[in-house]
């Protein structure tokens, strides 16, 4: 199993690379040296297409061995796999951090849109990465993969914040899923423009259509309350 990767600086919630405790010179170089061949991959595979780039080249653009690249990464495919794991925490953890009493409408807005945001920031690197994996069936299997464990943890972080079972109670998942699709349909109407457009506004403006239902379900009884008779 590869390591935890850290973050290319775009696309992800603390708008920088993810930086996890390190007390050693060893521990920073391996971090380092993650962190270039994360955006050598990215970057050569998005310029290149996935079958066009192999991993030799991926390790000499890195500055580093194929030896070291497989200490790091099982496969080509890994590295993009490991960059959406880490989309994926990233909107948990901005979940987990909204406060209390916001809206549903507002927490999960918020939620989806700072990836966004941050991707739109740095349109120039993140939009080729996306359509990459957007593009390549293999890649978009993949997310599509990831974008449902998503689903299953927004929806467990949503009915903790509601006091709602998500077992029994249909809206958690419901408008995990919403806010997901979207994304999703923000994230494919970005990469197939020329970047000129901001996902951050798209995201908002989709939100805008989405929030009243939200926001009105959530005004409904509790999955623990009796239904009136």
């Amino acid at each position: 199993m590869s390591p935890s990767v850290k973050h290319a600086p775009w696309c992800h919630a603390r708008h920088g690379v993810t930086i996890e405790p390190v007390t050693t010179l060893a521990q920073r170089k391996r971090q380092l040296v993650s962190t270039e061949l994360t955006e050598a991959a990215l970057q050569l595979l998005a310029l290149r297409g996935f079958d066009a780039v192999t991993v030799d080249e991926i390790a000499t653009t890195a500055g580093v061995s194929k030896r070291t690249f497989f200490r790091y990464f099982a496969s080509k495919e890994d590295v993009v796999v490991q960059f959406l794991t880490g989309m994926g925490a990233d909107m948990r953890a901005g979940l987990a951090a909204r406060p209390a009493e916001e809206r549903p409408s507002e927490a999960l807005l918020h939620t989806v849109s700072v990836p966004l945001t941050a991707c739109g920031d740095h349109a120039d690197r993140a939009l080729p990465v996306v359509r990459l994996i957007l593009r390549t069936p293999a890649l978009l299997a993949r997310f599509l993969e990831h974008q449902a464990r998503w689903r299953e943890e927004l929806t467990e972080e949503l009915a903790a914040r509601l006091g709602r079972d998500p077992g029994t109670d249909l809206y958690p998942r419901l408008a995990a899923g919403t806010a997901l699709a979207a994304f999703d349909a923000v994230l494919h109407r970005w990469s197939e423009g020329q970047g000129a457009e901001d996902p951050g506004a798209l995201i908002g403006e989709a939100f805008a259509v989405l929030a009243p239902a939200l926001d009105a379900t959530t005004a409904g009884r509790r999955s623990d309350e009796p239904t009136a008779g």
